[in-house]
């Protein structure tokens, strides 16, 4: 991150101030991992909701980037994904000198990063939706669809390695209640996606990998607020 220009002549900042000044960076920073999650959801779920033919019980979300309206689940991929990104590097400010200092915020903005790829590469329609798709899984997939399926894969493959990966650090801090909670968050997210990997769109299998989804998000969350708490406030 660059530092804005000072006006010639102008006092320099202070230890106290610059130190301030970097808690109050890295607090905003982490305050995207708390919002990229609801922000996702919600607007994931207004469409579910409004949008004709889509069936939350048989249809994945990422389906959503199909048809007219496409272009507003693809904005929300990208703008989760950079909000993904921040939070990633207020943790490896947050985190700096501490176990799990390099590889929990490099996994979080895999994560970030697969998920603005995911919405850059629209997946194929299936399952019946968009409106006119047929029933079933697509029989060709497109390279754009095969490029979708990759960058999620590998974005939810780190969010799940972050999970253990974090709850390592907290056992080795003495936080094994976390710890307990990071790798079940990550064990049951990994368990969801074995499911939609399958290619099956019963009900099961695709409220199973919802309800992964869900509990990433909140891993997520949990984990920015636990480092926001733990950077003090400026002027602390």
């Amino acid at each position: 991150m660059t530092t804005p220009s000072r006006p010639a002549g102008a006092a320099p900042l202070s230890g106290r101030q610059t130190c301030d000044r970097d808690r109050a960076v890295t607090r905003s920073l982490l305050g995207y991992g708390v919002l990229a999650g609801p922000f996702y959801v919600l607007v994931s779920l207004i469409q579910a909701v409004t949008r004709p033919g889509f069936d939350l019980a048989h249809h994945d979300w990422s389906l959503l980037a199909n048809g007219s309206f496409g272009w507003v689940q693809i904005a929300n991929l990208v703008l989760s994904g950079a909000m993904v990104l921040a939070a990633a590097v207020g943790m490896h400010r947050a985190l700096s000198g501490t176990p799990g200092c390099r590889w929990v915020p490099r996994l979080v903005g895999g994560y970030g990063i697969g998920l603005v790829l995911a919405g850059a590469f629209v997946a194929d329609p299936a399952n019946g939706f968009p409106a006119g798709t047929p029933a079933g899984k697509s029989t060709e997939v497109s390279w754009h669809g095969l490029l979708h399926l990759a960058a999620g894969g590998l974005g939810f493959l780190c969010l799940i390695a972050a999970c253990l990966v974090f709850a390592r650090r907290c056992v080795r801090l003495g936080q094994r209640g976390f710890a307990l909670y990071s790798a079940l968050s990550g064990v049951l997210f990994l368990l969801s996606f074995a499911g939609i990997t399958s290619g099956s769109s019963s009900a099961p299998v695709v409220l199973g990998f919802t309800a992964g989804v869900l509990i990433a998000w909140a891993w997520l969350a949990a984990v920015s607020v636990r480092l926001y708490r733990a950077t003090p406030k400026p002027g602390a």
